[in-house]
C-alpha cells in the first residue's frame, strides 16, 4: 500500500478538508446547542493551550523532517567521497584487477545515481538488486587480490571498498528513516480538536465560511511542507546527487 505521506499534495488536500470540516462541525454543534455570545469564554483558555501545544508539535516535527533531510544529503556526499577514494586506491592493485574494478565502480556509480533520481518503485527494486550484485563482484575481485598478495597496499583497497559498501548501507537506512505515523496521528488529532473549538467559539460571530478556512489552510500548508521534506521521492524537495554527478564527470574527464 502506498504511504499517504509519500504524496505531500494529497496530505495538503486531505488535511485541509478534514480540518475545515471540523471547524464547520464545531459551528454546527454550537448552533444546535443554541450557544450565546460570552457563554464559552472559558473555552478560550482551552483553545489557546491547544493551539500552543499544536504549534510546538508542528515545530518539533518540522525539525525532525529537516534533520532527516540533512542526514540524507550528508550520506550522498559520503557516498561520493567513498567512491572517489576507492577509485583512486584500486590503482594499487595489479593492472588487470584495476581495469576490472574501474568498470564495476563506474557501473555501480550509475546505479547509485539512479537510486537518487528515480521515483519508479519497480525500477528502484532493479537498481538496488543491481547495486547488490555489483558489490558482490567488486568484493570478490578485491578479496581474491588481497588473498593473493596480502600487504598494506591491498589492505588500503579493502578498507576503501568497505567504506563504499557502508556508505550505501547508511544511505538506505537514512532514506527509510521517516517521521513516525504516531507523530502524524497526534499532530492531526490536536489540529482537529483545535479547529473544532475554533468553529464552536466562532459561531456567535456569524462570520462567512472563509473565516473558518484560515486556520485549516495554514495548518494544511504546514503539514504539506513537513510531508514534502520528509518524503525522499515524493513532492518537490529532493536530495539531488550533485556530488555523485560531479564524481562521474571527474572519472570521465580526469
Amino acid at each position: 500500500m502506498v504511504r499517504v505521506f509519500n504524496v505531500p499534495l494529497l496530505v495538503f488536500v486531505v488535511t485541509l478538508l478534514v480540518l475545515w470540516g471540523c471547524a464547520r462541525l464545531g459551528m454546527a454543534v454550537a448552533d444546535w446547542r443554541g450557544a450565546q455570545r460570552g457563554e464559552h469564554e472559558d473555552y478560550n483558555l482551552v483553545l489557546a493551550g491547544t493551539l500552543t501545544l499544536l504549534g510546538l508539535i508542528i515545530g518539533f516535527t518540522f525539525s525532525m523532517a529537516i534533520s532527516r533531510y540533512d542526514l540524507r544529503k550528508g550520506y550522498e556526499e559520503a557516498e561520493a567521497n567513498a567512491l572517489g577514494t576507492a577509485y583512486l586506491r584500486i590503482e594499487l592493485l595489479p593492472a588487470a584487477e584495476t581495469a576490472q574494478l574501474r568498470g564495476l565502480l563506474g557501473d555501480y556509480l550509475k546505479q547509485r545515481i539512479l537510486f537518487y533520481t528515480t521515483d519508479d518503485a519497480e525500477l528502484l527494486r532493479q537498481v538496488n538488486a543491481q547495486a547488490t550484485a555489483l558489490q558482490g563482484q567488486m568484493w570478490s575481485t578485491v578479496r581474491a587480490s588481497a588473498l593473493a598478495q596480502p600487504n598494506p597496499l591491498s589492505a588500503l583497497v579493502v578498507s576503501a571498498m568497505n567504506d563504499v559498501f557502508n556508505a550505501q548501507g547508511y544511505t538506505q537506512a537514512a532514506w527509510a528513516n521517516r517521521i513516525p505515523r504516531e507523530a502524524w496521528a497526534l499532530m492531526l488529532l490536536i489540529a482537529m480538536l483545535g479547529n473544532l473549538l475554533i468553529g464552536y467559539l466562532a459561531s456567535h460571530l456569524r462570520k462567512h465560511a472563509m473565516f473558518l478556512l484560515v486556520m485549516p489552510l495554514v495548518l494544511a500548508i504546514s503539514f504539506f511542507l513537513i510531508a514534502d521534506i520528509d518524503s525522499p521521492r515524493g513532492g518537490y524537495i529532493h536530495v539531488a546527487p550533485h556530488n555523485l554527478l560531479s564524481l562521474t564527470k571527474q572519472l570521465t574527464h580526469p
